[in-house]
């Protein structure tokens, strides 16, 4: 079977008559540039040297020369055979928080924005891993199963927003059971939780869920998106204009604050590690590195078709036409080449 890897590079094959057109176009305006120097046979009879058909002939191996390179860039292929072929990463759970604190915009344009165009960054990174995604507020859901279709996995990312979950809060350990059922059942490795939350809220579980899923394998890093020092939360109305602050049940605007001590204990007691988020990005990167550092285990294996790459004897015999046209003279050798010229 024969067939060209990257077929859109044969219209540089446009090139070789475009190539043949301005060499005829270049001999022809030197022809008349010898008409206007001098009587025209008797050029041609100083100059009985030249050969038009060696001029032909390089001409010739010029153009075939830049044919068969230009062949050679399309990939020609022949044959096939059949390899299997294995997918090796991490399963990877991202739990993100989508509560009303997540709406505080001391992170541009907010937190939740933020760190929504950070995992998006990431999705874009990842190779052979599989990834989930985990919403939570006052409750939890898997909003995305563990997949190796990143384009699935973005598209569930971009409805994860705070009107996704009505009930406030910040239900940490509930996410992380949730992302726990999530992962494969009885492997106790290569498995990789990261939650991005403001840490505030949690139950009195939160400990005991948290030993759990480190028992069961599960890494777990956390990054604190906000400040300890605590903001208020905008309150927008429906044309998405941010009117006034929450407040509390007395009239006084609420902060929210990053709770560090929470997020760190979560990390370390489970093998991983906390993150502080910061104006230039939420640190996912810094966690994926190290998470591709850790040990894989394969995912997916499939055999596919592979077509064996013949492009080099393309390339060969165009280069060996062009060194056979540079050596080639345009004039022809003759015994007595002066005599009888002025005759």
């Amino acid at each position: 079977m024969f067939r060209f890897g990257d077929p859109s590079l044969l219209f540089l094959l446009t090139l070789i008559p475009l190539t043949g057109l301005f060499m005829y176009i270049a001999f022809r305006k030197k022809q008349k540039a010898l008409e206007r120097f001098g009587n025209l046979e008797l050029i041609k009879r100083l100059c009985n040297g030249f050969s038009q058909k060696r001029r032909t002939i390089k001409v010739a191996l010029l153009l075939a020369g830049l044919g068969f390179l230009l062949l050679s860039l399309a990939r020609p292929q022949f044959g096939t055979r059949i390899e299997t072929v294995t997918r090796a990463g991490q399963d990877i759970i991202i739990a993100l928080d989508v509560s009303l604190s997540m709406l505080a915009e001391d992170i541009r344009p907010n937190r939740l924005e933020k760190a929504k165009r950070e995992i998006a960054s990431m999705i874009d990174r990842l190779e052979g891993d599989r990834i989930g995604l985990v919403a939570f507020a006052g409750e939890a859901f898997v909003a995305c199963p563990l997949t190796l279709d990143y384009g699935a996995a973005r598209m569930f990312l971009s409805a994860m927003e705070p009107d996704l979950i009505p009930l406030p809060g910040t239900a940490l350990a509930e996410a992380v059971r949730k992302a726990q059922r999530a992962f494969v059942e009885g492997e106790t490795k290569n498995k990789v939780l990261i939650i991005i939350t403001d840490g505030e809220d949690h139950d009195g579980s939160l400990e005991e869920t948290v030993e759990g899923a480190a028992e069961d394998g599960i890494v777990i890093f956390t990054i604190g998106v906000g400040t300890p020092r605590g903001v208020p939360i905008p309150v927008y109305d429906e044309s998405d204009r941010g009117q006034s602050f929450k407040r509390d049940q007395n009239g006084e605007v609420i902060l929210t604050r990053l709770d560090e001590e929470t997020l760190r204990m979560i990390a370390e007691s489970s093998g991983g590690s906390y993150h502080r988020s910061t104006s230039r990005g939420i640190e996912l990167d810094a966690i994926y590195d190290t998470v591709s550092m850790m040990d894989k285990k394969e995912l997916s294996a499939r055999q596919v078709t592979v077509f064996d790459e013949k492009f080099q004897p393309f390339l060969a015999l165009g280069l060996l036409l062009i060194l056979i046209e540079t050596l080639t003279g345009e004039g022809k050798r003759t015994r007595g080449e002066w005599r009888g010229r002025f005759q």
